[in-house]
């Protein structure tokens, strides 16, 4: 069945008509074009982040990057450096940044519930100081971002209150999630059983982060 929407919303006189323009000055002036104290601090606690890039064909690519926190390092109030860690070497983003450098991240502390945006372009460096820089007990990183801020805001509470994403409480039981071994035995058949793609994943999981 093929999905047809009824009432779309095509014009931004449309879409204002039903919703207006904010008028709330902490609304209209939180933007920032520079890295102040308060998302340095923001940053440093932050363990994981979401990074938004754009493809060649316009489509919109989102990847998590993660590890101890802080691992997003404030060079200056205007320059953020992201390290490469090991994955799966398609290179999705950087693919795109080196087509578009524009790029979102969307930064999370755990059990905090309010986050913190930032777009800027990238660039990919091989410097040697920059990725000694964001070593990782001497493993150095094979590349780096680094990130141009053009903007930057906190973003409010209510996603993280209505979804109640940091109360263990509601979290669905893990056994009932679909996991990436189920993806990959539909998406690439292979005479692997699942068992035995499950095993790749958890023993890439332990053994190649970084």
């Amino acid at each position: 069945m093929t999905f047809t929407p009824k009432s779309p919303v095509t014009s931004r006189a449309a879409l204002r008509a039903i919703l207006p323009e904010p008028t709330s000055v902490r609304v209209l002036h939180k933007d920032m074009s520079r890295l102040n104290a308060l998302a340095r601090d923001f940053i440093a606690l932050s363990p994981f982040a979401v990074l938004s890039t754009r493809g060649a064909d316009g489509s919109i690519a989102t990847s998590p990057r993660g590890d101890a926190a802080g691992f997003v390092r404030v060079a200056d109030d205007h320059t953020l450096l992201l390290p490469d860690r090991l994955g799966n070497q398609r290179l999705d983003s950087f693919e795109n940044i080196l087509r578009h450098p524009e790029v979102g991240l969307l930064f999370l502390i755990p059990g905090h519930t309010e986050t913190l945006r930032v777009s800027g372009r990238a660039q990919i460096l091989r410097d040697e100081d920059i990725r000694a820089a964001l070593a990782h007990n001497g493993r150095l990183p094979d590349l780096a971002l680094a990130i141009t801020v053009e903007r930057v805001f906190m973003h409010c509470s209510k996603a993280f209150v209505r979804s109640a994403l940091w109360r263990s409480e509601t979290w669905p039981a893990r056994r009932s999630a679909p996991t990436l071994a189920q993806w990959a035995a539909e998406a690439a058949p292979s005479e692997l059983n699942l068992t035995q793609i499950q095993e790749m994943h958890d023993e890439d999981a332990r053994t190649r982060l970084y």
